[in-house]
């Protein structure tokens, strides 16, 4: 491998439309940062690409080097920060192109949803996007996706149509279900472990409007929110969509009087059907507690990002999740010990009703697993004034308590660091599914240049040869 030298760095950005950027350039630091401040990346070199090729010189030039590569669209999905090696960074590659003959978009890897839902609107479609419009589409996409629309219309992943893929070698291939079989199931679920994608192609679904929004509690005056929000979401039909998070809502007259400074429960619903049969299906809500605050009304798709009003700013914060096999009275009483008002450590809990389409095979085979769980747990701590590591004791001691109910975790809901190791990993694959995939990296990538991640490595000689 050939050290790198300053000026193998210019000749690089000689070839590159976007920019090359080294540590101690004034825009280095600014292009590190994703949406997570508590990790940075500190690369020798940061491709700012502004197209597929830019890509490719980046992974060639890495390989050269025997640098690993990173990429980052948003940094929402950060499994830790890397300190040597290449970051590709996105978010100058922004195409968006919606065919509504087809009910298809096409996008460039630095998208967000935001753009794909307000060009696909004016066709009456949308995209299966997270609660956060905005993410980055193709990272979100190639974890799984489970959606704001999860329950009727299932994993954002399996509507991924064709995809364009920079290989380890440099190389750009366009992988489809049907010309690639066992490369595009890996991509789709093995997310960059097997290379960078610069262009991806989805199904859309039509969708022009939902019932939606949310109802607010006090936590300490419900204090049986949890247990009727779980016995309500399991009776529900497959077109409501719903979530529950416990939210300790700061001191700050930004945030409404009625929750200022309470630990407050906020119930989340997306109902796909008629504005009269979701209110008749929310209306036992009401009676779950005194009712803080309520925002349900019909609206445009277009506007459903109000549902969980996500602030879009960049903050620090860790998170860890679990799939859940079952939520009864004995579990959400362990949760709210171990994460709840009285915990010494301030955390947002949320629990996201699955099943539905979930559950459903896709049509194209890929790399997700499917689950039988009917909740997903998500606890995220804001680490202003914390560390990531005093964190650790509080996740070790509720996701432990929880281990025997616990039916694994999701890969677009993992943390960074000891939050993200190789036991975490593991955990959002079925065994079998965990062995394919480090055999196919072993023939994509056996060197392992896609590393800075949520990592698969490669399957030993042996081992790959047999597959």
């Amino acid at each position: 491998m050939e050290p790198v030298k300053h000026t193998d760095i210019q000749a690089l950005a000689s070839r590159v439309e976007g920019l090359v950027l080294s540590p101690g350039d004034e825009a280095y630091d600014r292009e590190r940062t994703g949406a997570n401040l508590a990790v940075r990346h500190e690369p020798q070199v940061i491709v700012a690409a502004a197209r597929a090729e830019d890509v490719r010189e980046a992974v060639r030039f890495a390989a050269r080097h025997g640098l690993p590569v990173a990429v980052q669209c948003t940094g929402h999905g950060y499994a830790g920060a890397a300190r040597e090696g290449v970051l590709v960074t996105t978010g100058r590659m922004t195409g968006v192109e919606v065919d509504p003959a087809r009910r298809t978009v096409t996008v460039e890897a630095g998208v967000r949803f935001e753009e794909v839902i307000a060009a696909a609107a004016p066709h009456g479609l949308a995209p299966l996007n997270g609660s956060a419009p905005h993410v980055g589409v193709v990272s979100y996409v190639l974890g799984g996706g489970v959606g704001l629309l999860a329950r009727t219309f299932g994993y954002a992943s399996d509507r991924v149509r064709a995809l364009e893929l920079v290989t380890a070698g440099g190389e750009l291939r366009r992988v489809t279900a049907d010309g690639e079989p066992g490369l595009y199931w890996a991509v789709v679920g093995g997310r960059d472990n097997f290379g960078i994608v610069t262009r991806l192609e989805m199904d859309l679904v039509p969708v022009r409007r939902v019932y939606g929004g949310g109802l607010y509690y006090d936590a300490e005056a419900a204090p049986g929110l949890l247990g009727a929000y779980v016995r309500w979401a399991e009776g529900t039909p497959r077109a409501m969509n719903s979530s529950v998070a416990l939210i300790p809502m700061p001191d700050d007259p930004e945030v409404p009087e009625p929750m200022r400074g309470r630990h407050v429960y906020h119930v989340r619903v997306a109902h796909t059907g008629s504005a009269a049969e979701g209110e008749r299906l929310v209306a036992p809500l009401r009676e779950a507690g005194p009712v803080l605050l309520e925002a349900l009304h019909d609206m445009p798709y277009a506007e459903s990002s109000a549902i969980h009003d996500e602030p879009p700013g960049a903050v620090p914060f860790q998170r860890e999740t679990a799939l859940l096999g079952e939520a009864g009275d004995e579990v959400l009483s362990t949760l709210l010990e171990h994460a709840g008002p009285a915990a010494p450590l301030p955390a947002v809990v949320e629990l996201r009703h699955l099943g539905g389409a979930l559950a459903e095979p896709p049509e194209r085979p890929n790399a997700v697993p499917r689950t039988d769980a009917p909740f997903l747990l998500s606890v995220v701590t804001l680490l202003f004034g914390a560390t990531a590591e005093e964190t650790r004791p509080m996740y070790e001691k509720l996701f432990g308590a929880l281990a025997p109910v616990s039916r694994g975790t999701s890969l677009n809901f993992l943390g960074f660091g000891a939050n993200a190791g190789e036991d975490r990993v593991r955990a959002a694959y079925a065994p079998a599914d965990l062995e394919r995939l480090a055999r196919l990296k072993a023939v994509h990538d056996p060197g392992n240049l896609f590393r800075l991640n949520y990592n698969i490595p490669p399957a030993a000689a042996g081992a790959a040869a047999a597959s």
